[in-house]
């Protein structure tokens, strides 16, 4: 089966998540969907922790206060975007059994015990 293309503009990491997912399971439109999402973060996180190597974590405002940078937070929020877009598509993570028949549904970013 030939994979499709990923979507325009993903970037290293995105194409990367693209190829990893589509060589091992055929998935149907609407995990497409999901995943092209996926890619999307994927590629955020990318840039985003660009950022953070390049400035630091913290960030020191015009009052003098010391915080976190703004890049970091939101690099949070796309990791946890990230994590549950992977867990919607039930790709197994790791040494998980490779059937894709784990429990449905949004588990979080946290698993099933």
């Amino acid at each position: 089966m030939s994979i499709p293309k990923a979507p325009n503009g993903a970037g290293t990491a995105g194409k990367r998540l693209w190829r990893a997912v589509l060589e091992a399971y055929e998935l149907d439109e609407h995990e497409l969907s999901l995943l092209r999402q996926a890619v999307r973060s994927a590629d955020l996180c990318d840039e985003l922790q660009a950022v953070v190597d390049e400035e630091g974590p913290m960030v020191t405002t015009r009052l003098g206060e010391v915080k976190a940078h703004p890049a970091i937070v939101e690099l949070r929020n796309q990791r946890i975007t990230l994590a549950r877009l992977i867990v919607a598509l039930r790709v197994p993570l790791g040494e998980q059994d490779e059937d894709r028949q784990q429990r449905r549904g949004i588990r979080g970013v946290y698993g099933a015990a």
